[in-house]
């Protein structure tokens, strides 16, 4: 049965293998509406998009492109809609808005248990701060031994390894990008004020992984260290 949309042709010289005639009234990338055209790829990235990853998709000016993304995201915003389009982690992408969170939540965890503990984003928010950082610092910040969460954290890419702390050869760790998506911030500069209310590890005892037993703990709490 013959496709009544396209109509294959014969290879001719010079040509790629494959051509085929586009549809009667197809456009080409670069002739479609811009803003509908970034909308439509936004719906479908599965991670924050370059604005040069877009302009080079859609064959236009980056500035072009930089210019109607910010349109966009201020038309949402003006007209209410329950989703913002945002720049995060150097790219864009599609969220629902803050206002909405309740039912958004309520959707997507009904039945389910997604949610990180207060260990998890605890000791989250100490790497974060503190970053590059090592898991006996961490531990030293917090009190309690956090090689249980850190492994969490780890598998769920929130965090990374990032070398190893030249005087101990302890293995350091840092926030990803996919914490900067998950957070809705651009870079790590757009962190709350929070970081003079931690306490400074130097201070506290155990600051080498030595001084940390190790001990196997889940995501669900912590060991408490010995003092």
């Amino acid at each position: 049965m013959s496709d009544p949309g396209y109509e294959i042709t014969e290879q001719g010289p010079g040509e790629p293998p494959g051509t085929a005639e586009a549809p009667a009234g197809a456009l080409g990338v670069a002739e479609l509406e811009l803003k509908p055209a970034l909308e439509a790829v936004l719906m479908v990235v599965d991670e924050p998009a370059t604005e040069e990853h877009l302009a080079r998709v859609l064959q236009r000016p980056r500035r072009a492109v930089a210019l109607a993304l910010r349109e966009l995201s201020d038309d949402y915003t003006r007209q209410g809609r329950g989703f913002d389009l945002r720049l995060v982690a150097g790219g864009w992408r599609f969220f629902s808005r803050a206002a909405y969170a309740d039912a958004v939540e309520g959707f997507v965890l009904d039945g389910q248990h997604a949610r990180l503990t207060q260990a998890a984003l605890e000791t989250l928010a100490v790497v974060a701060y503190r970053q590059p950082v090592s898991r006996s610092r961490v531990s030293a910040v917090r009190g309690v031994n956090c090689d249980g969460v850190m492994r969490t954290l780890l598998q769920r890419g929130l965090v990374e390894e990032a070398g190893t702390e030249p005087e101990t050869g302890a293995i350091l760790y840092r926030t990803t990008n996919y914490f900067l998506e998950r957070m809705g911030l651009r870079g790590l500069d757009e962190l709350p004020e929070l970081a003079p209310f931690l306490p400074e590890a130097d201070a506290v005892e155990g600051d080498s992984q030595e001084g940390i037993p190790s001990f196997d703990v889940d995501d669900s709490g912590d060991s408490q260290t010995d003092h």
